[in-house]
């Protein structure tokens, strides 16, 4: 899985101001990152407020960013949720012929043992018709993933090639990486932990900021996997206040107010997420601004 390494992005969902798709803006957002140079794309995530969305609205927004990217860069979908079932369900009826996998998160909210989580994966690799990232975000689904459990699923479940691992200890992270198998990808679920994740060994990130900035955080990333680790930090240190900014009043609402000042979309959510203050806006602003030799 050499194609998932380097930058993916957990691509948004635009919404007109009605709040309706904007596949319109999605395809603009799209050609924003591969021009931008980013290695592949991520739909449906948690940034893409995928839960918000109809199944309708879900097949719609697989097929405007497959139709867009044209076969350019890997294309990774979430399929993923804490009733096992319905995974599998999803897993046999929608069309994963331009995806090179997918990503599904640990089951949130009803707080499965380690073999609970194990055999969810387990089940869910068996039915895919395409390799699985590990998705293991704890603050998201109210229970952490324990290296023992994703190197088990690692090692023993063919199907499974990879985590996005959003743990943010790197004590947990660098455990995975130690004892991994050798083509068994570790990629940061975090901006924050991205540079350091590589260093370490792994094998790039699923960004958030990186769709708004492509160009700046994909540099950060190659130079990375080079090695450059001072040239590497300067990049991280200038994007670190935008990777705080954009969560300070949770995901996507931030990253949707980048796209807004660049024009590329509104930064409407959908409830029970709500628009990012003014006053988060003007510091996104202001970052921009600094990162930017054009005034946004």
């Amino acid at each position: 899985m050499e194609q998932l390494m380097g930058t993916g992005v957990a691509l948004v969902t635009p919404f007109k101001n009605d709040f309706s798709v904007d596949y319109k803006a999605l395809g603009a957002i799209v050609e924003h990152c591969l021009s931008g140079g980013v290695d592949y794309l991520v739909a449906l995530g948690t940034t893409a407020e995928s839960v918000t969305l109809s199944s309708e609205e879900r097949r719609l927004v697989m097929q405007t960013i497959a139709k867009v990217n044209a076969g350019r860069v890997p294309l990774v979908v979430g399929m993923g949720g804490n009733n096992t079932q319905a995974v599998i369900d999803d897993l046999q009826t929608y069309d994963f012929s331009e995806f090179s996998a997918i990503l599904s998160v640990s089951p949130y909210y009803n707080k499965p043992t380690q073999e609970g989580i194990f055999q969810h994966f387990k089940a869910i690799a068996k039915a895919s018709p395409v390799p699985v990232i590990l998705y293991n975000v704890p603050s998201r689904t109210g229970s952490n993933m324990l290296p023992e459990t994703t190197l088990r699923l690692a090692h023993d479940v063919r199907n499974i090639v990879a985590i996005k691992e959003a743990c943010g200890d790197m004590v947990q992270i660098n455990t995975i990486i130690k004892r991994k198998p050798e083509d068994f990808l570790v990629i940061s679920g975090d901006d924050f932990t991205a540079l350091p994740t590589i260093l370490a060994g792994g094998a790039g990130v699923i960004s958030v900021l990186g769709q708004g900035l492509p160009s700046e955080f994909s540099r950060m990333v190659d130079l990375a996997l080079q090695n450059k680790s001072d040239e590497a930090y300067e990049v991280h240190h200038a994007l670190l206040n935008g990777m705080q900014l954009i969560f300070e009043e949770g995901n996507p609402a931030g990253i949707k107010t980048i796209f807004e000042f660049l024009g590329l979309s509104t930064a409407k959510v959908r409830l029970p997420l709500v628009e990012a203050t003014p006053y988060l806006k003007q510091k996104i602003k202001a970052f921009l601004k600094s990162t930017q030799k054009e005034e946004v």
